[in-house]
């Protein structure tokens, strides 16, 4: 599952559209659509998408023996 589909689940889990993402962000929903097109975040996005969603972003490597990075 790709990044922008994630963000769509949880837009939709969260009860929230797409747009009022957007604006929640400080962003046009026209700009975000095209973020979401792209696919393109950086980490501190989606730690903020979280954030206004009331979510929690983990990012971390998982090594085969179970060891986090």
């Amino acid at each position: 599952m790709t990044i922008s589909e994630q963000i769509k689940v949880l837009c939709v889990r969260s009860n929230v559209s797409e747009a009022e993402l957007a604006r929640r962000l400080g962003k046009s929903p026209q700009s975000f659509n095209s973020k979401m097109k792209r696919g393109s975040f950086t980490v501190v996005e989606l730690e903020n998408i979280a954030e206004v969603l009331g979510a929690e972003f983990k990012r971390e490597f998982i090594l085969s023996n179970g060891e986090n990075v």
